[in-house]
């Protein structure tokens, strides 16, 4: 805005004016809150009254016109929150210094290549948010905001890290992800307020010692890299909670004695030994992922990890499978699908956790029949098989095998206020799913109703929150609930033996599943644009239904692991290439796509 125009006699009679580029409105109203979105209209650059908005007089005093008590522009704040995200911006000026009072910037999903030097004079700065630029390097003079709290570098283009990062001593969040990093510096360590550090997605081949005086990191990822080790060290990071390191070349199990350390996540890696000392260090471990690995064998004293809630050892190379494993006294979630097992059915490895965990007691001698395992006189029928220790102590309401066409009441009022985690309702003649289930969805997280007589399923089940397996094999289902999106924590659904004609819409829409089974039903097509998005999807078995055609693009759902085709009417591709595995297939389909 020029000196001209403000003084210009004929203001606010022009009929002819330029149109701003930011509305006047949004800047009166930045001009009293502090903040100003800009977010998504498409700027090619920051406008100049926008730099400016500290600076210049308001447009109407410059009019002589009368301010509301609202409006007395003397009285207006600094510009602190200034949000630019999602434009096309490819450039930021050197006059972004003329707003010392930002506390947040907001730069994300822009085409920035370079950043001001006078970015280093926002003093008050505690947020800068540059994630998906094109940014290659990262200005020394931001490492001097000795304010700053969360620093977002994700998908960018950075190849190296100042050394000067040190500097940022109140820093708690750093995001770094999606990058092009191959070492980092090692003032890195000096970052001691830091509580999460995200270094995924890059090619870093090891980690800096100075990691260790990290004392208060919680979250580290450093999925996605090139690690073939990790430093012992790394147990110094006391406050150290969750550790991701998928996607690596690790081949052993890290040597992690971290007090604190909750969960594990080792999946994807080339590890074929579990070492009892390494094992024996993970003290607090309440989730240990190691699917995707070529771990052989699982050894007794996995029974150390008596905290361990979910173990996770999908597609691995275990044949036996230790009986002690069912002796961890917290074990929830067993998942061991895709292991070349031997003396284990598969139908019990799809039945969900307690049912293998039972039947892997039984194979263990010298625990005793326990006694309220009997029915006792003077009990109505309905009542003889509930089993209350099964409540009680192992949180399991069970009623299966009955051939009832309903569940008695008696069944759920012995659960009355106990927080049930798996229900098995299995082989009856239920034509309805229960309504009493939803008593329990505060807490069940597996459901069993295969075997059973249900046509439709109740949109009741789209209620329990925390389901991760529901097995509904066996019925006369052709649909799903919509609702079923909502069920954000849902890792296996078993839909086999149904009466499905097309893959559920609903499922492509829920991302957490891990598992789909619908072998033996009429399916003619998949969408494999919508599967490829549903990232976390290893198992999909569609064998024994009516395929006629595999578009080439399954090959591009690179996250599948098994991949079961057998039993369909398609002529391509042939049976022996369905017959060399998974990854020859997808390999096959991807070499298919028209270029």
């Amino acid at each position: 805005m020029s000196r001209f125009k403000k003084v210009d006699s004929l203001a606010g009679f022009r009929t002819e004016k330029p149109e701003p580029t930011v509305p006047y409105g949004l800047l009166k109203a930045a001009r009293k809150s502090g903040q100003l979105n800009l977010s998504g209209r498409g700027l090619t650059e920051v406008p100049q009254d926008v730099y400016r908005l500290n600076l210049d007089t308001p447009e109407e005093a410059n009019q002589n016109l009368s301010f509301g008590a609202s409006d007395r522009w003397w009285e207006q704040t600094d510009l602190t929150k200034l949000l630019l995200s999602s434009n096309q911006l490819t450039v930021l000026s050197d006059d972004i210094r003329l707003l010392p009072g930002l506390t947040t910037l907001d730069l994300h999903d822009n085409q920035l290549s370079s950043l001001p030097s006078t970015l280093g004079e926002l003093e008050q700065l505690q947020q800068l948010r540059l994630s998906h630029n094109k940014l290659s390097v990262l200005p020394v003079e931001v490492c001097t905001l000795k304010n700053l709290r969360s620093l977002t570098l994700q998908q960018n283009i950075l190849e190296t890290l100042p050394d000067e990062l040190g500097q940022l001593e109140n820093l708690t969040e750093l995001v770094l992800s999606n990058n092009r990093l191959k070492c980092l510096p090692s003032s890195l360590g000096n970052l001691t307020c830091l509580q999460t550090l995200d270094l995924s997605h890059n090619m870093l081949t090891c980690l800096p010692d100075s990691l260790t005086k990290l004392a208060n990191v919680k979250v580290l990822d450093c999925s996605n890299n090139q690690l073939t080790g990790v430093p012992a060290s790394l147990s110094e990071m006391v406050a150290l909670e969750q550790l991701y390191l998928r996607h690596n070349k690790l081949r052993l199990l890290p040597k992690l004695p971290a007090s604190n350390l909750k969960e594990l996540y080792l999946g994807n890696n080339q590890i074929e030994v579990l070492e009892v000392e390494n094992l024996a260090g993970l003290a607090a471990i309440s989730l240990l992922e190691l699917r995707d690995n070529k771990i052989k064998d699982l050894p007794e004293q996995i029974t150390l990890l008596s905290t361990l809630s979910r173990l996770d050892l999908t597609n691995n190379d275990i044949a036996n499978l230790s009986a002690s494993v069912s002796l961890l006294p917290n074990l929830k979630m067993l998942l061991l699908e895709g292991n070349p097992l031997r003396g284990i059915r598969r139908d019990l490895l799809t039945k969900g956790t307690n049912e293998l965990l039972k039947y892997l007691r039984g194979r263990i001698k010298e625990e005793p029949e326990r006694a309220d395992e009997t029915p006792t006189a003077m009990t109505l029928p309905s009542q003889a098989r509930v089993n209350v220790h099964n409540i009680k102590t192992l949180k399991v309401l069970e009623y299966s095998e009955k051939q009832a066409e309903n569940i008695p009441d008696e069944t759920f009022d012995a659960a009355a206020g106990e927080a049930i985690v798996t229900v098995n309702f299995s082989k009856n003649q239920l034509t309805t799913v229960p309504p009493r289930l939803v008593e329990f969805q505060s807490s069940v997280s597996e459901v069993n109703l295969g075997f059973n007589r249900l046509s439709c399923c109740s949109p009741d089940i789209c209620k329990l929150l925390q389901l991760t397996h529901i097995d509904l094999r066996n019925n006369q289902l052709s649909d799903l609930p919509s609702g079923l999106e909502n069920l954000t924590k849902l890792r296996s659904v078993i839909l086999s033996y149904n009466r499905f004609k097309s893959f559920p819409d609903v499922l492509y829409q829920i991302v957490s599943l891990e598992t789909v089974l619908l072998a033996n039903n009429q399916v003619g097509s998949v969408d494999p644009g919508s599967l490829k998005r549903m990232v976390h999807l290893s198992t999909l078995d569609l064998s024994n239904n009516d395929l006629l055609n595999i578009p080439p693009e399954l090959g591009l759902c690179t996250s599948l692991r098994c991949l079961s085709l057998e039993g369909n009417p398609f002529r391509t591709p042939r049976a022996a290439i369905v017959a060399k595995g998974t990854d020859s297939l997808l390999e096959y389909l991807r070499s298919r796509i028209p270029t």
